[in-house]
């Protein structure tokens, strides 16, 4: 009986134990054939075309198989640069995508760490050599301290919960470190984060905004010092970018007092529930209970945040 619309003639396809496709066209191939629906990845792909050639992180994350907040890790040592908009939202191109793709295959397959990678990177010349890189002034301290207790990498490290190799880069400039890790290394060398400012000057009463002592204080977190010196209040402005945080709770004697300028942000303090905190709110406890916060939103957090006594 010939083969009618009605009446289709039957067939099973039979497939070998491993498919068989040339990987290097199995992705245009893919575009090509009808009745086959794109992937997620390849759905993105074309929408980085359309918009010029960029890629948002979360995107960018899919496409690589990587965390936001490993792309923001691989941004602040200088692994990836990508460009920023007006609204400070990352933008990634396709160079951008292949170059953090190796990156996960040499974390993947061969084990290697941020710093090994960026070498071999360098090596195959596929990342440029950013010797003009300034070391970050909270390392050069870092450091000046660790030699002043004689104290090896490894001692440090071991005593702080961290890497060698992450304490290796923090010193060099290469890595910043999340609050609650600054906090535990600020703990072994008794002084608290306010030293890492170089807070000793003598007050000087006015401060403009181009004058404020800057922390990096791990991806996305950017702390801005707005009073030094002989006070008995430590008034900071946070900025939190979308996912970042403080890492894990920590805590030291005091009291705080936050009050949200823009944004969203969570924080949680121990045995109790998070409470969420959008613009005009504000929030006051005991600095001696562990606690972790984190911006939940969309869009940069501005925290007017006051620690007393200077403990922080």
């Amino acid at each position: 009986m010939p083969d009618t619309p009605q009446n289709p003639s039957k067939f099973r396809l039979r497939l070998g134990k491993k498919p068989y496709y040339n990987p290097r066209t199995l992705v245009q191939g893919l575009g090509r054939v009808k009745g086959i629906r794109l992937t997620r990845a390849r759905h993105n792909a074309q929408k980085m075309n359309r918009s010029h050639g960029y890629l948002r992180i979360g995107d960018v994350a899919r496409l690589v198989g990587v965390s936001p907040s490993s792309l923001r890790s691989w941004e602040s040592v200088g692994l990836i640069s990508p460009t920023r908009t007006e609204s400070h939202y990352r933008l990634f191109t396709p160079r951008d995508v292949r170059l953090l793709k190796r990156a996960q295959f040499l974390r993947r397959a061969r084990g290697m760490n941020a710093p090994a990678i960026m070498h071999l990177l360098r090596s195959e010349g596929l990342l440029k050599n950013e010797s003009a890189r300034k070391p970050s002034p909270v390392g050069q301290r870092l450091r000046k301290l660790r030699l002043k207790k004689h104290a090896s990498l490894s001692q440090v490290a071991k005593s702080t919960g961290v890497s060698v190799g992450f304490l290796s880069a923090l010193e060099r400039g290469q890595m910043s470190a999340s609050i609650s890790t600054l906090s535990r290394i600020a703990r072994f060398y008794r002084i608290n984060i306010l030293s890492l400012f170089d807070a000793s000057e003598s007050n000087p009463r006015h401060v403009r905004p181009n004058e404020r002592k800057i922390l990096e204080a791990g991806p996305g977190v950017r702390m801005e010092l707005l009073a030094w010196g002989d006070a008995v209040m430590e008034p900071h402005l946070f900025r939190v970018s979308p996912g970042a945080g403080s890492g894990d709770s920590y805590a030291h004697e005091g009291e705080e007092f936050l009050y949200i300028l823009k944004g969203k942000l969570e924080i949680a303090l121990e045995g109790g529930q998070p409470a969420k905190l959008n613009e005009g709110d504000s929030f006051y406890f005991a600095s001696n209970m562990k606690h972790n916060w984190t911006n939940p939103g969309k869009k940069e957090a501005w925290v007017l945040w006051v620690n007393t006594p200077p403990t922080f």
